[in-house]
């Protein structure tokens, strides 16, 4: 069977997010925002650590005061992954949190004004920092509202290129570009149409996409289908609550198309009448003992012996349950029987010598 053809992403200039690459041929980022509460240095450093744990390489905050631009000092000097600042309608504080630190800032243009975004771009400029244009359906000037009858595709595109051609005329060039919709439909096209007029970098993401399920569902269409189109350098899923389960939805993606291989890939049956174990407890298992892994490994978790191994046959490493006793195989061959109660704990120690073997991704 032959692989299937890899998918050619759309060339656009590099930038740098801090140490981070982003765009040109750097591999596709994932990004996620914190959830606390920015001026609480000690609990979004805590959070911070269980997403760089979990996968994440670019990590956003809200900056909504003085305050919180002031503890940026701070948190960027307990973290690993660069650090952007969530600017909304203060481009003081856009400054402030620059100077403080961080490697780059989120700004939409439509809630600032030139005159303010030139003066953030002085201090990105001076700190060799980048930034964030953020265009979304929710902040568009009235005159494009009015233009276009609403927050469509078109006049997310025509904002965005209004910025670009600003920041150009500035001779800033360090910043990427994000088109955001809570709409699937209108995202897609917002990027498709962007990506025919530019060479900046896109920062791929379906905002406000609600909960895990709802998230993952709207993220993988919207996200997926752009990337296998060969747009975007950038992502971030957006789930509420807790944001390290972003990170198992955007390598899921990456890793679905073909784009980028880290951690576990795992395969499961949906089970049928021939399953005579209970199987999805095993796969929750798993799923939660391999979180943040980050090499990619293949894993089937099937409940048939029969059919189990030979459809799994493309898996590094599985097992397949039977009443009371099962099989732990390998590329789709028999390796051993193992015992039904012993099956999760032997496929886990299998993978940790396999890892091992394998030495660091």
């Amino acid at each position: 069977m032959s692989e299937p053809a890899a998918i050619t992403r759309k060339k656009t200039r590099q930038i740098r997010v801090g140490n981070v690459p982003v765009g040109g041929d750097a591999p596709v980022a994932v990004q996620s925002m914190t959830s606390t509460d920015t001026r609480d240095v000690k609990v979004t450093v805590e959070q911070i650590g269980r997403l760089e744990e979990a996968g994440c390489e670019v990590v956003r905050v809200a900056v909504l005061d003085e305050d919180a631009a002031l503890a940026i000092r701070e948190i960027r000097k307990a973290i690993r992954v660069p650090l952007i600042a969530d600017i909304h309608f203060s481009h003081k504080l856009a400054i402030a949190a620059l100077e403080n630190g961080a490697e780059c800032v989120r700004v939409n243009p439509g809630n600032l004004g030139r005159n303010k975004i030139r003066e953030v771009v002085d201090v990105a400029k001076a700190c060799g920092a980048s930034m964030r244009i953020g265009v979304n359906s929710g902040s568009l000037d009235k005159e494009l509202l009015a233009k276009y009858g609403g927050p469509c595709a078109e006049a997310l595109v025509e904002s965005a290129m209004g910025s670009i051609a600003f920041l150009d005329d500035l001779g800033y060039r360090e910043f990427k570009l994000s088109l955001k919709s809570s709409d699937v439909q209108t995202m897609i096209r917002a990027y498709r149409l962007i990506s025919e007029k530019t060479d900046t970098p896109l920062h791929l993401g379906v905002t406000e996409a609600g909960s895990v399920l709802a998230s993952s569902i709207k993220s993988s269409i919207g996200i997926g289908i752009l990337l296998h189109e060969g747009i975007g350098d950038t992502i971030r899923v957006s789930v509420t609550g807790d944001p390290t389960v972003e990170m198992t939805i955007a390598y899921g993606i990456l890793r679905a198309l073909g784009i980028r291989k880290v951690g576990p890939d795992i395969i499961a049956c949906p089970t049928c009448g021939r399953c005579e174990i209970d199987l999805a407890p095993m796969v929750e298992e798993v799923e939660k003992k391999l979180a943040g892994m980050k090499e990619y490994l293949k894993i089937a978790i099937m409940g048939c012996v029969v059919n189990g191994p030979g459809e799994a046959a493309e898996a590094d490493i599985g097992i397949a349950g039977g009443r009371g006793l099962g099989i732990l195989f390998k590329h789709g061959k028999p390796v051993r029987k193992v015992k039904e109660e012993d099956l999760v704990e032997v496929l886990l120690r299998e993978i940790e010598a396999m890892k091992s073997k394998r030495g660091s991704p």
